[in-house]
């Protein structure tokens, strides 16, 4: 698949790929729009930092060429999972010294694939 330097993509993706990546773009482009500086809370940082990780594993299952050139990705979402203080790869979060004794707020496992609003799929019995 890859041909002298550059890799080539497929000509047409997978169904459901385009608009799919498009709405992901798009939304990231929302995000960023509303976003400020002091806006962030933590759970919002680690649900952008989980799917920056989830596209660029999805993006990398293109080619291995591709893993190669995406790993710096994840290095840099797991050095921001540790300036934040979110747990990396099911380790526990550094805490600053003063903040020590103060117990970390427990939250539910990751989900991946399922949105806030999934009530399940219905089936006729």
């Amino acid at each position: 698949m890859a041909t002298g330097r550059f890799m080539e993509l497929a000509e047409r993706a997978a169904p459901g790929v385009e608009q799919h990546a498009e709405q992901a773009a798009e939304t990231a482009c929302h995000l960023a729009d509303v976003a400020s500086p002091g806006g962030w809370s933590t759970a919002a940082a680690e649900d952008v930092l989980d799917a920056i990780d989830t596209l660029t594993e999805a993006l990398g299952s293109a080619g291995p060429e591709l893993v190669q050139a995406l790993a710096a990705v994840a290095t840099a979402t797991g050095g921001a999972r540790r300036l934040l203080g979110i747990a990396v790869d099911d380790q526990e979060p550094e805490q600053p010294a003063a903040a020590a004794t103060v117990p970390a707020p427990r939250r539910p496992p990751r989900r991946r694939g399922l949105g806030p609003g999934f009530q399940g799929i219905r089936t006729a019995r």
